[in-house]
């Protein structure tokens, strides 16, 4: 498998090229597109237009603002795409689902296996607890751009897809009493904290913690390489970390 790594001379690419260049789940060469650098060992190309030939896959760990740029190729070039990019607008989510009516589209605001248990547990908890109150609370390092992380909002559509009336209130400030609707959503920023995400579920008799700890931003590229070695052979739709999980 031939990929292409979009966002290559960026912290996430760079772990991403590490794996590429390691032969893991398949990969047999690499090459990278990236509008703001190079990799040092890896060819890279400035833009799409420059690549000479269509890779198997294309892996996106860059920014979601190249959103459209990406599909476009990958559309013209019937590429499967895994899309490791978190931060999309409505608008750009709505392009990434055009796209996988044309080809295959792997899409996680994770790409961690372990979060993917948790989202599953959360769904879980969410569906044997109906009137527990729900909290989630995600760290992430000061160089975090979108607040709440797009795990923290998948862990909320979990909840939503087991308590439809559920709304989510990011933060929470003022005079007001928190209603039993509510999913609250928690943002810290600071440091160089990989990634936490908890879920908080409780009662007034019982809690209970849902947590993931992120201790390396390589656990990222490996889940990536595995969604690309998913998408394999697969028909146009979108898929995600639940699809990996359950085979």
């Amino acid at each position: 498998m031939y990929v292409l790594i979009h966002g290559i001379a960026g912290r996430m690419g760079g772990h991403m090229a590490q794996i590429a260049q390691s032969g893991a789940r398949g990969i047999t060469g690499v090459c990278g597109v990236d509008e703001m650098g190079t990799h040092s060992d890896i060819t890279t190309y400035h833009s799409f237009d420059d690549v000479p030939s269509a890779p198997d896959c294309i892996i996106d760990f860059s920014h979601h603002s190249t959103t459209d740029a990406l599909l476009a190729y990958a559309v013209s070039e019937r590429v499967p795409v895994v899309v490791a990019t978190t931060g999309h607008t409505a608008e750009e989510l709505q392009h990434i689902h055009d796209a996988a009516a044309e080809i295959p589209v792997f899409l996680s605001a994770n790409m961690s296996l372990g979060v993917a248990l948790l989202t599953e547990l959360t769904r879980i908890a969410a569906k044997m607890m109906p009137d527990a109150e729900i909290e989630i609370v995600e760290k992430h390092h000061d160089r975090k751009l979108d607040a709440p992380s797009g795990t923290a909002l998948m862990l909320a559509r979990a909840v939503q897809d087991v308590r439809p009336g559920a709304e989510l209130v990011c933060g929470r400030s003022g005079n007001g009493k928190r209603t039993k609707t509510e999913i609250g959503l928690h943002a810290i920023r600071m440091g160089n904290i990989v990634g936490e995400h908890e879920v908080l579920i409780g009662t007034d008799s019982q809690t209970i913690s849902l947590k993931h700890q992120a201790h390396d931003r390589a656990l990222f590229a490996e889940g990536a390489a595995a969604a690309a070695e998913f998408l394999m052979g697969k028909a146009p739709g979108l898929y995600n970390m639940q699809d990996l999980v359950r085979g």
